[in-house]
């Protein structure tokens, strides 16, 4: 049966710090093939790289989240930059915008502050967000997103990149609308283990509905382990569960769904053969 492709796992986070090669040897064994290891600010982005270049495996893609802009400065972009030519850097990312905890008012914030401190917040993660498309299209990279309540800010200033680059919506957990609408515009959706949870039918329908080559499946390791594995901490070789999940949903041969992934992950993180 073909291989299969973890499109996004944190494999330099402290969970996988004292048992790295034997989660690579069970992912080996899954057959898993070859896994992009995400970064989320310098330091991991770096701590990617170097996973990739020990491993033959592991490939990397770089950036800064969203979550951390307020860590990070325009310096960091630039430090990041030269690494943009490495041959194991296969993406982008992840980055985007996250408004998830921006509506949380801290005890002694008067409204007016809160709405300043947020709008300030959302600028800096427009900045570091257009940053990185440009950069990506630079190098002639696609791109990793991450976007999580914020949708409409997304969506618009990726907008003015069409053309230009290919973004996936990692984790994606949005309706079928939602995903037609990235397709239209030439991008992608990944699924994570989410597809086997009891109340994610939404996923589920939209997993179903869409078209052959617009869609990548992912851990997003250590998190959202798929059942029967739920609440523990996930690792790469559960892909080979969510493959399976997501065969059975679509109606169709696993070998043929493994088929149609690999050549989907291998032409958008540019992996080769």
């Amino acid at each position: 049966m073909k291989g299969l492709v973890d499109t996004h796992a944190h494999l330099d986070f402290p969970d996988f710090e004292h048992d790295l090669p034997h989660i690579l040897d069970r992912a080996a064994k899954a057959g898993v093939e070859k896994i992009i290891t995400i970064g989320t600010g310098l330091k991991s982005s770096l701590s990617a790289i170097h996973l990739a270049e020990r491993y033959p495996q592991i490939y990397a893609a770089i950036g800064i989240h969203p979550g951390n802009v307020e860590e990070e400065s325009e310096e960091t972009l630039a430090q990041l930059e030269p690494f943009l030519g490495h041959p194991k850097v296969a993406a982008v990312g992840e980055c985007g915008t996250d408004y998830h905890n921006l509506s949380e008012r801290s005890e002694n914030e008067s409204p007016e502050d809160h709405q300043q401190r947020v709008g300030q917040i959302k600028n800096k993660q427009s900045f570091f967000f257009r940053a990185q498309l440009e950069m990506a299209a630079r190098h002639g990279l696609n791109i990793v997103v991450h976007q999580r309540d914020s949708w409409e800010d997304t969506v618009r200033i990726l907008g003015g990149y069409t053309g230009r680059l290919k973004a996936v919506f990692h984790c994606f957990g949005g309706s079928h609308e939602q995903a037609a609408e990235l397709f239209r515009l030439g991008h992608l959706v990944s699924f994570t283990g989410i597809i086997t949870f009891k109340n994610a039918e939404v996923v589920r329908q939209t997993a179903r509905s869409l078209p052959p080559g617009s869609y990548m499946i992912e851990t997003d390791c250590p998190y959202l382990a798929p059942v029967p594995f739920r609440g523990k901490r996930c690792e790469p070789a559960y892909v080979a569960g969510i493959a399976s999940r997501l065969s059975e949903e679509r109606m169709i041969e696993e070998e043929e769904l493994r088929e149609e992934l690999w050549r989907t992950s291998h032409t958008f993180f540019r992996l080769g053969n």
